[in-house]
């Protein structure tokens, strides 16, 4: 008995290596680098919290200020009264950025989409740094404190470096169809890992001489980062003659029918096949997509919701791990810069696996959802772990294993294919909107949470930290259930099949 074509599942891979070739290692490294250089300058802020906070009360203050005139404008660092005020006022500018991340990110989206994505990448790269060498560096040089430039400068880095995400997405959503996509998309997420590894490891290096330096450090890579990707990335295939991204997955199309975890269905109306949000009828050239036909898109909004209680989560151990290491068991900045690795070690891991079992499976959701059920019991784990760093390191890595993959996913693979279904089939100008919605609603979700962070700590403390985690990382479960039931029964449904064609 011949088995149907939506059941004929082959190696998730086999096109994705016979397609493989210089152009795309080159494309993957850059956009995986240039990311995470991005990711590195954000982390040195949450690495050197302890030693801004210092300097920003009247416990420590600055000896070798010059004697400039007058006194309270330029030689005053007592900006708070106490250690206290000042770690609200940390929380708040991590507030501040994620919010004008967000904001950003709906906008990049449809900027990356209209003009040149190497343009918007290096220019968004260049300029944070610059940005935060001013931020972190010149303020200190000049030993000028002020609440509001820093509240301005951090409006706008988070505005700059919003043009990262969508736009190296973007790009890898050019190169890399859905043959192996969970896994290699899986992988490259790790960039935001590996930039938080990288940004640990600068600032732990030069803590020892000013945390200005460690702003110096980060911010001179990323812009050199920057310069290497305007003159170095290539967008798309047909910049090098290799043909359109669309024209190759024809020729897979088995597969792709079999791996749709995100859409409407499979059992929809014949009737809506027809509908397409590109009106290419007419038009050879494929066109933009607009922000509110791109929200309209079959799993954006449940995908987008979800993501915006899972970034919550992920970004609180990214902005407070190494503060929550110290201020808890009493560790050296510098060691729990350290060890605050083993999180992301654990994410770049999860989002690989997961990745892997998705396009094995042939579906996203299930694989989402057994990793944050897992979640939610390492993260009860961790609130308990003594005070011992190799037992720490290891629940850490658990943590973020189950928390950070899924992260992963839905930040690149599951918007890549978000952004390149049959809906919009034959624009790639689709993706760095879409991109930009889901991460977008993920980071509003992660600006509230770092503020709503602090104020739990201060009132309740970290015990109840770890309560709000738990009930963010079940709220992500619940806004994707729809999903999960629908893949679940495709699944068995599948199972079925498979076995009366046997």
């Amino acid at each position: 008995m011949a088995m149907p074509g939506s059941l004929r599942r082959q190696p998730a891979n086999r096109g994705l290596v016979s397609h493989c070739t210089h152009h795309h290692i080159v494309v993957f490294l850059l956009t995986f680098f240039s990311y995470s250089l991005l990711h590195a300058s954000r982390k040195t802020f949450s690495n050197v919290k302890v030693s801004i906070s210092s300097q920003w009360t009247p416990y420590c203050l600055n000896s070798t200020a010059p004697e400039l005139q007058p006194y309270e404008l330029w030689n005053s660092s007592h900006l708070f009264p106490n250690a206290e005020e000042a770690t609200l006022f940390l929380g708040t500018l991590d507030t501040i950025f994620l919010f004008s991340y967000a904001v950003g990110l709906f906008v990049s989206g449809i900027v990356g989409d209209r003009l040149n994505l190497r343009w918007v990448l290096s220019f968004g790269m260049c300029s944070s740094a610059l940005v935060v060498f001013s931020f972190g560096t010149l303020t200190e040089w000049l030993h000028f404190y002020n609440k509001w430039l820093y509240c301005c400068l951090w409006v706008v880095n988070g505005l700059l470096q919003s043009t990262g995400w969508p736009c190296v997405v973007a790009v890898m959503g050019n190169w890399f169809g859905k043959a192996g996509r969970g896994f290699v998309f899986g992988l490259w997420s790790a960039c935001a890992s590996v930039g938080n590894i990288l940004g640990a490891f600068l600032a732990s290096c030069v803590l020892k001489y000013g945390y200005e330096y460690a702003f110096l450090v980060t911010a001179s890579v990323q812009f050199a980062g920057g310069v290497i990707v305007f003159f170095g990335l290539l967008t798309s295939p047909k910049e090098v003659g290799l043909p359109e991204l669309g024209a190759d997955e024809d020729e897979v199309s088995v597969e792709e029918d079999a791996n749709r975890p995100l859409m409407g269905s499979d059992d929809v109306d014949d009737d809506d096949q027809n509908y397409s949000i590109q009106a290419t009828d007419n038009d050879n050239q494929p066109k933009a997509i607009g922000f509110f036909q791109a929200c309209c898109l079959p799993g954006v909004v449940l995908y987008s919701l979800a993501y915006a209680c899972l970034k919550l989560v992920n970004y609180s151990f990214f902005f407070w791990l190494p503060f929550y290491l110290s201020n808890n068991f009493g560790w050296k900045e510098a060691e729990a810069d350290q060890l605050s690795i083993w999180y992301d070690v654990g994410g770049i891991i999860g989002g690989t696996i997961q990745g892997l079992i998705s396009d094995v499976l042939q579906k996203r959701a299930p694989v989402l959802a057994v990793s944050l059920l897992f979640a939610v019991g390492s993260l009860f784990g961790y609130s308990r772990s003594p005070n011992s760093k190799p037992i720490n390191a290891v629940i850490m890595a658990i943590t973020g294993f189950f928390i950070g993959g899924p992260s992963n996913m839905i930040s690149s693979a599951i918007s890549a294919d978000l952004g390149r279904q049959d809906l919009v089939k034959g624009s790639s100008e689709a993706l760095a909107t879409v991109t930009g919605i889901v991460d977008g609603t993920g980071s509003i979700g992660a600006a509230v949470g770092q503020y709503l962070v602090s104020l739990i700590q201060e009132n309740l403390g970290w015990m109840w930290v770890f309560y709000f985690f738990i009930l963010m990382t079940s709220s992500t479960i619940l806004f994707i259930s729809p999903l999960i039931v629908r893949e679940i029964r495709l699944l068995l449904h599948e199972r079925r099949l498979r076995m009366l064609a046997e």
